[in-house]
């Protein structure tokens, strides 16, 4: 386009100066040929041509410049089409676990509290509310138990050894089982007093599980909560942990009284002999002594 304007300018600038002369040849002595008006004339025309070719080239570097502003302006169209096509998966990712799952909670329930039905003799009072708190649980299971003697049973220091053995393993159990089931009626009684607080740590969390704040949505949000649901079911862990470990004394008490029945029934059996020798085998002689002298 530049070497083309260049062109037509030089084929004018050249046929004005051959015109010159042709003109004074045709008009004769008329016309007075000036070589300088003629070589200012032809400057004036190049000079005429450089400002041409200069906007020419203007016009065309507006024009380079108007499309790399299109191509931009496209390329900026299509960068805004794709993150905003991106924004609405992430929109709609984040959205749709609620959707799936939300309508599948079921209601939750709290550990209930012991009802007090009854209070027939004053006694059951305190071990619904140790139930229910965890407080008092010693004095209130001797409250509504059988009272066990503060000493020994009469007769316990003239007995034998072993005598003696049977009757302090019986106490033992009578007393271990006390402590076991108080203790189990402390735990499940502080279980129960600490669930409305945890089942509001449960609702919270869900709740923001659920939520549709986007300050929620964010991966270090999602952290702290997978983190809070472990610490929870940590917690839950350790109270079943110490009812199975107070359960388990429950069966070794159990099988204390079993083993101390089978040891005493061993301990009868094998003094047995040395009973009957010194206790019933004279006993039967002087009965017998007797019948014989009677008749």
């Amino acid at each position: 386009m530049l070497k083309t304007a260049s062109a037509s300018i030089f084929t004018m600038a050249l046929a004005i100066a051959v015109a010159v002369p042709a003109a004074h040849a045709q008009f004769g002595s008329g016309i007075v040929y000036d070589p300088t008006q003629s070589a200012h004339a032809y400057t004036q025309i190049i000079n005429e041509g450089k400002s041409l070719q200069n906007e020419a080239t203007q016009i065309e570097q507006g024009t380079r410049l108007y499309t790399n502003a299109v191509q931009m302006a496209t390329t900026a169209l299509n960068t805004y089409g794709t993150v905003m096509r991106q924004y609405n998966l992430y929109h709609q990712m984040v959205q749709s676990p609620r959707l799936l799952y939300s309508r599948f909670l079921s209601p939750r329930s709290d550990l209930f509290l012991m009802q007090q039905i009854g209070n027939t003799y004053g006694n059951s009072m305190g071990w619904v509310n140790s139930a229910n708190t965890g407080t008092g649980a010693a004095a209130a299971w001797q409250q509504v138990s059988v009272p066990t003697t503060t000493s020994t049973i009469a007769g316990y220091n003239n007995l034998t050894i072993a005598g003696q053995q049977q009757i302090a393993a019986q106490g033992a159990t009578i007393d271990i089982g006390d402590s076991v089931t108080s203790t189990n009626l402390q735990a499940l009684g502080t279980i129960r007093a600490n669930q409305q607080a945890r089942q509001a740590d449960i609702a919270n969390l869900e709740s923001q599980t659920q939520t549709t704040d986007t300050t929620q949505q964010t991966e270090l949000a999602t952290l702290q909560r997978i983190n809070l649901a472990l610490l929870l079911q940590l917690r839950s862990q350790q109270d079943a942990n110490q009812i199975n470990a107070n359960l388990a004394l429950q069966q070794i008490v159990a099988q204390k009284q079993q083993q101390d029945a089978m040891k005493a029934a061993f301990s009868d059996s094998a003094n047995y002999g040395t009973y009957y020798q010194t206790n019933i085998a004279p006993a039967n002689q002087s009965s017998s002594n007797l019948l014989t002298q009677s008749y």
